[in-house]
């Protein structure tokens, strides 16, 4: 028996976003209705029109949470939910730590605030990230496992002013996910709340972007690539690992649905790339584009993640997938609209 049942409503909070709007897809296609927020009616226009066409209207039903910051933000959209998937977050990318990481942290609050006063929540389901227990290291091999955190970028982004470094942004995102799931777990142990809570920590997403208006988080690295050629910025970005966005959302489900699964961290890792490997998989996925040409600098992600057979367990046993969607099938996916 699922830990939530087939036709009860599971609360998305920022659902247009790249994941959540996957999560969402991947609920009503097992037959659970949703209701996701959005900041703006605006924001929420492509993603209704989209999974009524898809699934019929009245399976999705879209609220406006303008701030998440707001002290009982989601009290209204939580009523009658069964689960709840927390993936709303900022990601402005400021280099001042002041801008991000309380905003996320009052969203981890009041989210859970908020479920834990609505007695039909059984789930909890919290979006982290892979910087929450590390930062890419390329060419250094260490090993990742479910006590790991990311303190490198928590001290870098409390570091003291002026917030001007080049990579400040990366280890504010990287603090606000590592302190928020941090928080997660703190409600968790103090307030023992009714309802059983995991996380999700998913590396770098690619695969189907479901509408060209989105902004497709990491996704967009390889549409940008694909169409645009490697830009300066991009190129910076280190070697770390993927997962396929489908992927990621099936873990936030098995999460929530999932009876045997109480209080994981679920390491959604699929396999490690870089640029060279990237243009490898556009080159036989699209062979007659034009791709740019590899890098001299082939440097790899060397980490060795321990909890990734988990999380393969767990798509096999909820889903009978056998392991994860592979980075060639991953990047056609990605480029197959293009």
């Amino acid at each position: 028996m699922p830990a939530i049942e087939k036709g009860s409503t599971v609360l998305v909070t920022g659902a247009n976003g790249f994941i959540a709007t996957h999560i969402v897809d991947q609920l009503l296609r097992l037959g659970y209705k949703v209701r996701g927020t959005v900041r703006t009616q605006e924001k929420g226009k492509w993603v209704q029109e989209y999974f009524d066409n898809k699934y019929g209207k009245g399976n999705l039903d879209l609220v406006v949470v303008p701030a998440m910051e707001v002290k009982g933000a989601f009290d209204e959209a939580v009523k009658g939910c069964q689960g709840v998937v927390h993936v709303a977050s900022n990601v402005s990318f400021s280099k001042n730590p002041n801008d991000v990481i309380p905003s996320v942290l009052a969203g981890v609050t009041h989210t859970l605030e908020a479920a834990d006063k609505e007695p039909s929540v059984k789930r909890f389901v919290f979006t982290s990230s892979s910087t929450a227990a590390t930062m890419p290291t390329p060419n250094k091999e260490f090993t990742i496992d479910e006590s790991s955190w990311n303190q490198f970028s928590i001290d870098k982004a409390w570091a003291d002013p002026p917030y001007t470094e080049v990579d400040r942004a990366w280890n504010v995102y990287g603090a606000s996910k590592a302190q928020g799931e941090q928080a997660v777990w703190k409600y968790i142990k103090e307030r023992n709340p009714h309802f059983e809570c995991n996380t999700v920590l998913p590396n770098a997403n690619f695969g189907p972007i479901l509408d060209k208006s989105q902004d497709a988080s990491t996704a967009g690295w390889i549409r940008d690539v694909f169409t645009k050629g490697l830009a300066p910025q991009l190129e910076q970005i280190p070697p770390q690992w993927f997962i396929n966005v489908r992927d990621t959302a099936l873990l936030h489900i098995a999460a929530l649905i999932d009876a045997d699964i109480k209080n994981e961290r679920i390491f959604a890792f699929a396999e490690p790339y870089n640029w060279n490997s990237i243009f490898a998989a556009m080159r036989k996925a699209r062979p007659d584009a034009k791709v740019p040409e590899d890098l001299k600098d082939n440097s790899k992600d060397l980490s060795k993640v321990l909890p990734k057979a988990r999380a393969e367990e767990i798509l096999r046993k909820n889903f009978g997938q056998d392991g994860f969607i592979g980075l060639e099938e991953s990047v056609r996916q990605n480029i197959e609209n293009l």
